[in-house]
């Protein structure tokens, strides 16, 4: 059977989701028809653009630029701060939409997901068909825009939904390879970065098509495996599955880019536990105990600082991981305008394969209850239908420091 694969992509995520919830709260104003940015701090100089409207586009504002740039390219440009805990409201609420056609959904980024349709495309229907459905209903539901590409393996589909946008549906079936593909740029190709770039110009290769037709061997001499997999790649070969099925993780983590650099110990702890309510929720939810806490921060001139100690005994419990990710911020803080934090649980092991520790207590055992009832309303009503009061006011906090008002 012919493998049927979606690439669905939200058009301009962070800047789509903060338009729909802007109108969704009653503003008039949908900054994705004005020249607008989601950005960080710009009195400090020190914010990036993090996503930009299709009009920002237009005037060569590119994604990763300092604000500072930005607006000597469009002096009536408009900023707004990130929310991160309103895009993961709406990244899952697209994932669980999207389950309605496959259980085979592969979570490639915050707003990309891979569909395998095979076989599940209904009679009298062609995976065209449900494309365009689930493009209409997308917009309808939620008010945001998606493209999607379809093709018979991940890779093509993630070209086609590449191509022109926004809200774009396109195809990419092998034998249309040398037509819609072979004659776009190499720096197109996915995976051919930056670095890469200079010696495949010089070798000749400005297209993809110059790639595709250069010898297999020729690749891989100059690039090693690299070369061989950017060979494969040209030539439409990729024969990765949708991973949908989850393994026991090794490791569980997640990190957060600040939409402004903090200084304050406390406005970092605030963050933290919001990440550590993260992990440990989904180390719950995987049935796994954790034994290495490992924070990790990136400073305002890119310098990434990580620190990680083993616990007394592995836990699942919040608090106590809370405990000790805020000894080790404290270690490595000391005052450093910070813009990115992360937190990372390892050596995992299964509940099962627990030992009791004299070290636990009764205190530990409350502890437990109570992550076990947070975890059954977020279940139950949503992740985000209650919440740890350390995180209280978080968003409005940084809502007001964006606006440039004291607290």
């Amino acid at each position: 059977m012919k493998r049927e694969i979606l690439h669905v992509d939200v058009n301009n995520a962070f800047l789509s989701w903060s338009a729909v919830e802007r109108l969704k709260q009653g503003d008039t104003l949908d900054i994705r028809k004005i020249p607008a940015i989601i950005g960080g701090d710009e009195e400090n100089r020190k914010g990036i653009v993090l996503a930009k409207s299709t009009i920002a586009k237009q005037f060569g504002i590119v994604t990763g630029e300092p604000i500072f740039f930005a607006r000597k390219k469009c002096p009536n440009l408009q900023v707004f701060p990130g929310d991160f805990k309103v895009y993961y409201q709406y990244s899952n609420a697209l994932y669980h939409f999207l389950l309605e056609y496959t259980d085979k959904i592969e979570r490639f980024s915050i707003d990309e997901c891979f569909l395998d349709m095979t076989g599940y495309v209904p009679k009298g229907k062609t995976i065209l068909e449900i494309a365009l459905e689930i493009h209409k209903r997308v917009k309808e539901k939620f008010g945001f825009t998606v493209n999607i590409g379809i093709s018979e393996n991940k890779l093509l589909a993630k070209m086609a939904s590449d191509f022109e946008k926004p809200d774009k549906i396109h195809t990419l079936w092998k034998e249309e390879i040398p037509t819609k593909m072979w004659n776009l740029p190499v720096s197109e190709l996915f995976m051919v970065g930056k670095k890469s770039l200079p010696k495949l110009q010089k070798m000749g290769i400005k297209t993809i098509g110059d790639l595709a037709k250069k010898e297999e061997k020729e690749c891989l001499r100059a690039f090693g495996k690299y070369g061989k997999m950017i060979w494969e790649y040209s030539n439409g070969i990729d024969t990765s599955e949708v991973c949908y099925e989850e393994e026991k993780p090794k490791g569980i983590g997640n990190s957060i880019t600040l939409p402004q650099d903090y200084t304050s110990l406390e406005k970092l702890e605030e963050v933290l536990l919001a990440l550590v309510e993260q992990v440990t929720y989904r180390l719950r939810q995987e049935h796994l105990l954790a034994s290495v806490v490992n924070v990790q921060i990136k400073t305002n001139d890119f310098k990434t600082y990580s620190h990680q100690k083993k616990l007394d005994f592995p836990t699942d419990s919040t608090k106590i991981i809370q405990e000790l990710a805020k000894e080790l911020l404290k270690q490595m803080h000391q005052n450093r305008p910070v813009r990115l934090v992360g937190v990372r649980l390892d050596q995992l092991v299964e509940k099962e394969q627990r030992q009791i520790s004299l070290f636990e207590n009764t205190e530990n055992e409350k502890q437990k209850k109570i992550d076990l009832v947070v975890d059954k309303i977020k279940e139950k009503y949503g992740y985000e239908a209650i919440t740890r009061a350390g995180k209280m006011g978080l968003d409005k906090k940084i809502k007001l420091k964006e606006q440039g008002r004291k607290e």
